[in-house]
């Protein structure tokens, strides 16, 4: 079972340019994700500021962690980390270290856009291999924020298709999001207009179907995931954004 930092990877898409940044450096977000019954993990992520030879970055920090009674059975911790060039959002180093119910990776991850090629060093067996990658390419962490970044909802159109290029576990990849609709849905918060849109995600050891995950994001300048509903092979997920500091936007609640 993934986190919910695993779900980075799936909100990826190709957008135009928008007006005014979503984000900025000391935003965290805490999600709260259940499996079935079960408070099943949590999972933070956090912009700071840092450098990446010699140039600022947008440093991006994941975290996730099994909780309550599931964690005696199948602990999660893992740790995603990237570091993004504030003018185009292109990642420079991706960190994946993780631990799921023993299965662990350690893997970092150098990309250099000038040669399109990335330098995948595999700390867990001591390797490092050089792969070629496709242009504007993406990790599944940076991925996230530059859609936050770059959509414009006043372009979208429902059944509306995009493709974002993503390099994860030494493979290239091509995803496909879908806009499904505007949707107002109700949260802790109180009610929040969402956009809702669908990603093929691929049917296996995972997923139910290609098309069985569901995600909404605010309908306002911060972009803000605030829920996501996933069909698994094996039960169901569900996470909801459960707390936040350090918007760049303020948040919109819907006032009836």
């Amino acid at each position: 079972m993934k986190t919910l930092i695993a779900f980075t990877l799936l909100l990826t898409t190709t957008v135009s340019i928008a007006q005014q940044k979503a984000f900025d450096t000391n935003e965290w977000l805490q999600f709260r994700i259940h499996y079935g019954w079960f408070n099943a993990s949590e999972a933070t992520l956090e912009v700071k500021e840092d450098t990446y030879k010699g140039t600022p970055v947008h440093h991006i920090v994941g975290k996730g962690k099994s909780t309550g009674l599931l964690h005696l059975f199948f602990e999660v911790d893992d740790n995603y980390e990237t570091y993004v060039d504030k003018t185009n959002g292109q990642p420079y180093k991706f960190i994946r270290k993780i631990n799921e119910g023993g299965h662990t990776k350690d893997i970092e991850i150098n990309f250099d856009h000038s040669k399109n090629s990335a330098l995948v060093h595999n700390k867990k067996y001591n390797t490092k291999k050089t792969f070629t990658t496709k242009e504007k390419v993406h990790d599944m962490l940076s991925a996230f924020y530059y859609l936050r970044n770059n959509l414009d909802p006043t372009t979208l159109t429902s059944g509306e298709e995009q493709t974002l290029n993503l390099f994860f576990d030494e493979e290239n990849f091509k995803f496909k999001l879908k806009f499904l609709e505007r949707e107002t849905i109700k949260t802790k918060f109180g009610k929040i207009k969402c956009l809702k849109f669908r990603p093929y995600v691929q049917a296996g050891r995972v997923f139910k179907e290609e098309e069985s995950l569901t995600f909404w994001v605010s309908d306002d300048p911060n972009m803000l995931p605030i829920k996501i509903e996933a069909d698994l092979a094996v039960g169901s997920l569900e996470a909801d954004l459960s707390a936040f500091k350090g918007l760049k936007h303020p948040f919109q609640i819907v006032v009836n």
